[in-house]
């Protein structure tokens, strides 16, 4: 939850340093991060181990901390499943007193990802307005970014030759939060947006809690600059082969 902000266990740095190695290649125009604690110590891992964006500035956002679990907080899960049970409801959805519920967080994931498809928007006005830019049309404006997967991808991603494939973005936003709230923002893509999935991604998968340092890879497109229909594609979710 909120109100427990604990530092990264020993096995938590050796976690995200491993994250750090998986997107070491991956050139990141933003960074964004829970305030929490633990977010903060994985942000800063994974960019101390990339080679082109190290010095990169951190922004820390409370709209990504995890969900606030009210007396819950600081207990174990099998407490939280416990109150649930007793309240005649199942754990993901239960609110215990003083928590959020999941609505409120959802709301969170929201405001947050409009916020970043405006940056994104006002990014791509900034370079089309250079004289000696080209616009998103003519399909040369952004930059290239090389990201890692191979396998476990979707196949919506055009591959280039050697270990990972490239694509034109106008911004690569690196986003640091929590298991709960990053389940709770991919139901709002799939639910409330229409995002594509990968064709082998099970309902079980859909619905579970990310691994730490997990990664999910998602392209926006916002066409014309439209921030009200973005088009989500999921390219990999949870993704922990670097474990």
């Amino acid at each position: 939850g909120q109100g427990v902000d604990e530092p990264l266990s020993a096995t938590g740095f050796k976690q995200a340093d491993a994250a750090g190695l998986f997107l070491s290649n991956v050139k990141f125009t933003h960074v964004f991060s829970s305030d929490l604690l633990r977010a903060k110590q994985t942000a800063a891992a994974i960019l101390g181990k990339n080679k082109f964006c190290r010095d990169l500035e951190i922004k820390y956002d409370t709209r990504l901390r995890e969900r606030k679990y009210g007396v819950a907080e600081g207990r174990p899960l099998a407490d939280l499943k416990a109150m649930a049970k007793d309240a005649g409801e199942q754990c993901p959805s239960f609110t215990p007193s003083g928590g959020e519920t999941l609505d409120e967080v959802r709301e969170r994931a929201k405001d947050f990802f409009e916020f970043l498809c405006q940056l994104a928007v006002e990014l791509e006005q900034k370079e089309h307005g250079k004289p000696s830019a080209p616009g998103r049309n003519s399909g040369t404006s952004g930059q290239h970014f090389v990201f890692p997967w191979t396998n476990h991808c979707s196949e919506v991603e055009p591959s280039s030759e050697g270990s990972g494939s490239s694509m034109i973005l106008d911004a690569n936003i690196l986003v640091v939060s929590h298991g709960a709230y990053m389940r709770n923002w991919i139901g709002y893509f799939v639910s409330g947006l229409s995002c594509t999935l990968p064709a082998n991604l099970t309902k079980s998968q859909l619905s579970s809690v990310s691994p730490n340092t997990g990664v999910s890879h998602f392209i926006i497109k916002l066409e014309n600059r439209n921030l009200l229909k973005p088009e989500i594609t999921c390219v990999c979710l949870n993704q922990d082969s670097h474990l």
